[in-house]
């Protein structure tokens, strides 16, 4: 497909400056673009490419001015924020790739599940009972929809992702392959042998609209109620979250984290990757942990930043560091002084 440096424009209620007419097929980076395709500048720091690139359309902030002539083949679209504009165009682009609706064949559907209308449902997918897939779905070949789960109009569940029963999708969610929504919270009680018995997990998992599950992430399924993942959150690959545990609106949380269970997040979060949260706490709106912190009880100032295991106020933290750092020459001065005072007592 090709399009226009107008119709791009178009699209973007931008000003372009050099040829309407030039068309682009494909997308690229600035440091590595080639005729025929469309790259972005929104990071100064990469401003120095655009003087070199090859790119056919580069997508650029309003404010931007070239400090250096640019090379002749290079229009520019200029528009309000850059970023958000390429981020537009690349939906625009993925969803172009998206599968056309149809049911393949050697899929499973009950007799007793609904399907909407514009749905695609690939190949050894399995619809369970009275399972509710919403319009324009996407659920990819070997997925598992189990008893009357619900899954909300536009959500994607890519390959290889297992929803167990009574869960229920939002709307415009994507889910990406190897993840497990709704499977047992880590429910065990110890019994007079001393072992371990199973604490039934019977309530479910809850995807508000908008949510973003990445690859081999788990969100086990409450004990009793719901474990909520609210609207707009956005989880990396390979997270875990607890039983009854609830994320608030647009929390994001990076790879490799964890929150045990029954743990409430606050909106508007940032989590750094490989972050774990104790259990049987909350996180204030707009709280910030850095990456491997450990966060073992309850902040309730909004918008505190902290880092460290176990985590504390930031600035309290790079001061301590900055302590912990210098710790060899502390401790070495600390010995010469032992010897002064040795040599002082020494002296008749």
């Amino acid at each position: 497909m090709e399009f226009s440096a107008q119709q791009i424009a178009g699209l973007l209620d931008g000003q372009i400056v050099g040829n309407p007419d030039v068309k682009v097929s494909g997308l690229s980076k600035i440091e590595e673009g080639v005729a025929g395709t469309l790259s972005f500048l929104a990071n100064p720091k990469y401003e120095d490419f655009i003087y070199s690139t090859k790119a056919s359309i580069v997508i650029v902030n309003k404010s931007f001015e070239p400090q250096k002539p640019l090379a002749d083949s290079t229009t520019l679209i200029k528009v309000e924020e850059a970023y958000s504009c390429f981020a537009k165009l690349l939906g625009m682009y993925d969803q172009a790739l998206a599968k056309q609706p149809q049911i393949e064949e050697k899929s499973f559907i009950s007799p007793t599940a609904k399907i909407g209308k514009d749905v695609y449902i690939g190949a050894f997918a399995y619809i369970s009972d009275h399972a509710e897939i919403g319009d324009g779905v996407h659920i990819y070949p070997n997925t598992f929809v189990g008893d009357h789960v619900k899954i909300g109009n536009n959500s994607k569940l890519f390959a290889n992702v297992s929803v167990y029963r009574d869960c229920k999708i939002g709307q415009h969610c994507t889910i990406h392959s190897g993840s497990v929504i709704g499977a047992d919270g880590f429910g065990f009680a110890p019994n007079s042998e001393n072992n371990y018995q199973k604490v039934p997990q019977i309530g479910n998992v809850i995807l508000e609209d908008h949510v973003e599950v990445g690859a081999n992430t788990c969100i086990d399924r409450a004990t009793l109620g719901s474990t909520i993942i609210k609207k707009g959150v956005k989880l990396d690959n390979l997270v875990q979250i607890g039983h009854n545990v609830v994320v608030g609106e647009n929390t994001v949380m990076a790879a490799q984290g964890g929150i045990a269970g029954s743990t409430k997040l606050g909106k508007n979060m940032m989590v750094g990757g490989q972050v774990g949260i104790v259990g049987h706490i909350s996180l204030a709106d707009g709280t910030m942990i850095g990456a491997q912190a450990g966060v073992p009880k309850t902040i309730t100032k909004e918008g505190t930043t902290i880092l460290g295991s176990p985590a504390y106020d930031a600035e309290d933290y790079k001061k301590s560091y900055m302590g912990f750092r210098r710790l060899p020459q502390i401790l070495d001065r600390l010995r010469e002084l032992e010897e002064e005072v040795k040599k002082l007592k020494s002296k008749p």
